[in-house]
């Protein structure tokens, strides 16, 4: 693996999201275009929610671990990472980063095209720059475009920004940027009692480098938000899309009641699966349409397999 390939798999192939609480639409900055959440303790400590863990482990953390000798298993807690317009991605990573792990970040970081030792108000932050040709399959990651700025200077947290003003801001503010409340333009977010997962955006401002979504659902919905949840010992999966018109919000739900129907008549669907379809819950109101679905660990595994 090229460094600085190792270098974004260590620190940006942790989910698509402890010690960080489920996040809410206040700790997010006003503009921003899409974010994600996910507690690792959480899902470790949930019956429901090990199955996930269990899944992350197997293709991501393991993948890590055998690219760049870093086990993550054991010393990350959460993932909070947003991108903003003009300003690319924030990601904190809290947890009990080892001095062995941050030695073999600044290893790998030092090898690569350009890495500069900064300072802002006494903290340490670094600046890493990869080879101008590393756009690949592992290096390209939305809202960091080869430039990376990180820090372990907060306690139990690795921070990292594409911008050197977020990487200070972080640094000033106990990492986490200072959020807008009662923004017009605030996204969504999903929350439960036990959360594991928090995933939204804003269609509207989310890059596609100018070709658009291939998904009709997208094409015709403004803002999308996603939670995974532990609820009666089972994986609750939500889904809020708010459409660009209510005509839109009801042909969107006629369809997604129609497929449910369908599938709950086929008779070789596995029993867990068919389990699952009957749960399946849709709601519309005005534009907004909300897909709610729950599976036991065995089924979400099952699935997952």
């Amino acid at each position: 693996m090229r460094r600085f390939t190792a270098l974004i798999a260590c620190l940006l192939l942790v989910v698509p999201i402890p010690g960080l609480a489920a996040i809410d639409a206040s700790g997010l900055p006003a503009n921003s275009t899409w974010y994600l959440h996910a507690d690792f303790n959480a899902m470790k400590q949930s019956s429901a929610g090990k199955a996930l863990y269990d899944w992350i482990d197997r293709e991501i953390f393991s993948e890590v671990h055998s690219e760049a000798g870093i086990d993550l298993r054991e010393e990350l807690d959460s993932v909070t990472t947003y991108s903003a317009p003009g300003d690319g991605a924030v990601m904190v990573i809290q947890g009990r980063i080892s001095d062995k792990t941050r030695d073999k970040l600044l290893a790998i970081s030092a090898a690569a095209e350009r890495f500069e030792t900064l300072e802002s108000n006494g903290k340490t932050y670094y600046f890493v720059e990869g080879d101008k040709d590393l756009k690949g399959e592992h290096a390209e990651v939305s809202g960091f475009d080869g430039e990376i700025y990180f820090s372990f200077d907060v306690r139990n947290k690795l921070l990292l920004a594409a911008k050197k003003k977020q990487m200070e801001a972080l640094l000033a503010n106990g990492g986490r940027l200072k959020a807008q409340q009662n923004h017009k333009g605030v996204l969504i977010v999903l929350t439960a009692e036990k959360s594991l997962i928090q995933a939204g955006m804003d269609t509207d401002g989310f890059n596609t480098d100018g070709e658009g979504f291939q998904s009709n659902i997208l094409r015709n919905t403004k803002q999308v938000a996603l939670m995974i949840a532990e609820a009666a010992d089972k994986l609750s999966f939500e889904a809020l899309l708010v459409a660009t018109e209510p005509k839109t919000a009801q042909s969107l739900g006629s369809v997604i009641r129609g497929l449910i129907a369908l599938v709950a008549f086929d008779e070789d669907m596995d029993p867990g699966m068919a389990e699952v379809i009957q749960t399946a819950k849709v709601d519309v109101d005005d534009v907004r349409l909300k897909l709610s679905i729950a599976m036991s660990p065995e089924s979400f595994a099952a699935a997952l397999d």
